[in-house]
Order: C-alpha cells, then sequence, then structure tokens
C-alpha cells in the first residue's frame, strides 16, 4: 500500500487505448455504472467541472432513461476487478435495451462480454492495488472515453504537480494527531464527494469507522447532536472533526463553517480545518485526497492493522453469493 500510494501521481501519466473505438460516438450524457473504489471518479470530476453531465449509479440495474435521451447518454461500466456483481447486471440490461454502452475494467467477466458483444472497452493495467488506489487510471480512463480534452490535460499535468513525498510528511503528523478518535469529514455540498473519499480512505484503509456531512444540511441536525451537555459528554469524546474550507465556495458556506468551527471548539470538540485549493480544480481534489491516503496509512500502522486489504468485504462476498 506505502508503494501504491506513494506512486499515485504516477498514474497520470497513463494514456487508455478504446478498443472497438470506431463503435464510440460522441454523447452529451455519461452514466458510470460502479461499486466502491470502482465509482469514486465520475463524482470526483463532477467537483472539477460542475457542468459535466456526468451522474453515478451505485446498485443493480440503470437509472431511469426516457428513450428519447438513449442514444445520447453513454452508460460505463467501471469495475476494477471485472466481476462486480451489481456493474454486470446493469452492463447486461444497457446491452439488452442496446443502449450506447462502454466498459472499463482490468478484466473479468466484464470485458470478456464487452469482447463478445464488440463493445468499446478499456483495458486498465493491472498493478495489483486495490480499487481505491487506482483512481488516477480510472479518471483518465473516464476522460478518454467522454473524449474531455481540458480535464484530461488538467489531469495529465497532475503526474508533476503532486508531490506524494512532502504530503507524506503532512498525513504522518496528522494521523498521530487524530489517533483514537472517530473522524467526522465535513464539507460544502460541492466539495462533499472529496469528503466521503476521504471516508473511504479512513474505512478501508484505516479500518475505522469515519462519517461525513455537508454543508448548510447539518446546520440545521447533526450539530446539535454535539451540543455537548453534562449527561451526553461522553458521547461526543472521541470524535474528531475535519473541515474541508474551499475558499471557492459560496461566501455563506464559508461563513457558516467559521461559525460552526468557533461553536465545536467552544465545546471542548477537537477541529482540524483543511484547506482545499491549489493549480487547478484536480489539483484541489487529489492533493486533498494523497493526504487523506497518507493519513489513513499512517493510522493503520499505528493500530497494527493490515492497510491494503479489505477482509470484511472478502468475507461478505462470500456469503452473499
Amino acid at each position: 500500500m506505502h508503494a501504491a500510494i506513494k506512486d499515485f501521481p504516477k498514474q497520470f501519466e497513463y494514456a487508455p487505448v478504446i478498443e472497438n473505438e470506431s463503435k464510440l460516438k460522441k454523447y452529451s450524457h455519461f452514466v458510470v455504472l460502479g461499486m466502491g473504489g470502482s465509482n469514486l471518479a465520475p463524482d470526483l470530476l463532477k467537483v472539477a467541472n460542475p457542468r459535466l453531465n456526468i451522474t453515478s449509479r451505485r446498485n443493480y440495474g440503470l437509472p431511469d432513461i426516457e428513450p428519447r435521451a438513449a442514444k445520447e447518454t453513454l452508460i460505463i461500466a467501471n469495475s476494477y476487478s471485472g466481476n462486480t456483481e451489481e456493474t454486470i447486471d446493469g452492463f447486461k440490461m444497457a446491452i439488452r435495451k442496446n443502449f450506447p454502452v462502454a466498459a472499463v475494467a482490468t478484466g473479468g467477466k466484464l470485458l470478456e462480454m464487452a469482447r463478445k458483444f464488440k463493445k468499446p472497452f478499456i483495458q486498465l493495467p493491472h498493478n495489483g492495488i486495490q480499487p481505491r488506489a487506482s483512481l488516477g487510471l480510472q479518471v483518465k480512463a473516464l476522460l478518454r472515453l467522454m473524449r474531455d480534452g481540458n480535464l484530461t490535460r488538467e489531469a495529465t499535468a497532475l503526474a508533476k504537480l503532486l508531490k506524494s513525498y512532502e504530503l507524506e510528511r503532512v498525513g504522518r503528523a496528522f494521523a498521530k494527531k487524530i489517533k483514537d478518535n472517530v473522524p467526522v469529514i465535513y464539507a460544502s455540498e460541492s466539495n462533499l464527494p472529496v469528503a466521503y473519499n476521504w471516508k473511504i480512505k479512513l474505512n478501508e484503509t484505516a479500518k475505522i469507522p469515519a462519517f461525513v456531512n455537508k454543508f448548510p444540511e447539518l446546520n440545521h441536525n447533526e450539530m446539535t447532536g454535539f451540543d455537548v451537555q453534562e449527561p451526553t459528554a461522553h458521547l461526543s469524546r472521541n470524535f474528531y472533526f475535519i473541515f474541508l474550507k474551499d475558499m471557492n465556495d459560496h461566501p455563506k458556506i464559508i461563513k457558516r463553517m467559521n461559525i460552526t468551527e468557533r461553536l465545536y471548539r467552544e465545546r471542548g470538540l477537537p477541529v482540524e480545518p483543511m484547506i482545499l485549493g491549489g493549480k487547478n480544480a484536480l489539483y484541489k481534489i487529489f492533493s486533498s485526497l494523497l493526504l487523506a491516503d497518507w493519513t489513513s496509512y499512517y493510522l493503520a500502522e499505528q493500530y497494527g492493522v493490515d492497510a491494503e486489504k479489505v477482509p470484511m468485504v472478502e468475507e461478505f462476498k462470500k456469503l452473499v453469493k
């Protein structure tokens, strides 16, 4: 896992090749089918460009698509292993309905079907890493299928812009700071996918509970659960709040974050503000997530757990078959 995180910026050098590309037209809307670490990329691309017409599907089957819109919509089945049950189900349905469809995977049943039905597909390099650690590869693959030249150039630049060794030092220190606490990550609605990715990394790599919420909604409910009173003070004792602050957020959201931070501190709750920023939108996203990777990795080290494997997920897969 250490090597995968250290070398993460190199993933943005990846130049995907589309098989059966002649069958790929230009589309205005994209639906990405995927689960877990295989479907984190589309929401992050939406953060980078809110005008991007891309949605995620984390379930069996397909979302409702009007017949007249179907020809303008590309269904992208994205499964790192190529064997994700829910994603394969949606891929099969897209073929039955004769919807435009493409696949992204390292191999497995998904690519077998793509070859059989002569559908466009990208075979990701099989580096032996966990799906959540392959975000750079997935981003480049999705952008290639979407033919988004601007974001592709921005993504490719991350190979040199992201400084993994600098973020490792910060992540190691932050892991020591939040050890023995349950992280709660807050962000604006626009940056919620970034906060959610923080949560996923802390769950899967550090093997700890972690939670997310968004402004301004949390000001109307969740924060009252942390209005520390003597009878309930013990319930809030082990939470640690990470505020992902973006100066591009709405001014009132920034004001709400600052006031909420002050109220929490006054109640003895630990808060860590983290600024989202940098050279471009994708840098803002992935510099934060690389820090989350290092934080999670060093938390795993401190707790003495395996940072890479997800045994409970594997146990569940065996039971659900």
